[in-house]
């Protein structure tokens, strides 16, 4: 049911409720052994958690080709299918702040820019389906892969008024993607990005326990 008049809140997934590294650096790694190029180490595959994989493999390819682009998605997606997204941990307080949240009558939205289905299988997994109204994120197609088409389709189809949300995350694009919509953030610094790339964020938080008072001193 869409938000109507409830204050809403949009919630990066990787990084921000969940430290997926393992899951993701070894898909990448399974994909570049796949495609015969270097493999680089997983802790050198930091950077490739957050932005659309598009991009991650444009930089990891060094080519702009659409059909090497999408290999290495697919390739990727081959083993994270099945494998990689359960290769996952829950960042240690969310369930708190999440069950804080919904206790004050907030609309809650995924908003990740991995494959929709993937977010709700990692949603279910680790039982938290029933914090949430909604869940969005990218499509087969590439469709609102990049944050700030995301949050425009989430704010139309859930019938928000972007005065009345937040986007919460961990990264740039984040900030970026909820700015252009006019929509505030609130930056995370337990995930891959730190306090200079969320410069423009509304808030920086340090622990999830934090976010609830955070939020009400954006929307009152």
């Amino acid at each position: 049911m869409p938000a109507g008049k409830r204050r809403a809140l949009l919630f990066d997934l990787d990084g921000t409720l969940t430290d997926p590294f393992v899951g993701i650096t070894r898909s990448v790694q399974y994909a570049m052994e796949r495609l015969g190029r270097p493999v680089p180490a997983a802790d050198d595959l930091r950077w490739c958690i957050g932005p659309p994989l598009k991009l991650a493999f444009a930089r990891l390819l060094e080519t702009a080709d659409e059909a090497a682009l999408d290999e290495g998605v697919r390739l990727y997606r081959e083993r994270y299918a099945t494998t990689g997204k359960y290769e996952n941990r829950l960042v240690d307080g969310v369930p708190d702040m999440l069950a804080a949240l919904v206790a004050k009558g907030y609309f809650l939205t995924i908003a990740t820019s991995k494959l929709k289905t993937y977010a709700g299988d990692i949603i279910e997994h680790f039982k938290l389906g029933a914090c949430f109204d909604a869940v969005h994120g990218a499509e087969l197609d590439g469709r609102n892969s990049a944050k700030g088409e995301l949050v425009s389709h989430i704010l139309a189809t859930e019938q928000i008024d972007p005065a009345t949300a937040v986007m919460i995350g961990d990264r740039s694009h984040d900030v970026v993607g909820a700015s252009a919509n006019g929509v505030p953030a609130i930056g995370v610094l337990w995930g891959y990005g730190d306090r200079a790339e969320l410069a423009g964020a509304a808030r920086i938080a340090a622990r999830p326990a934090e976010i609830p008072d955070l939020v009400e001193q954006i929307l009152g």
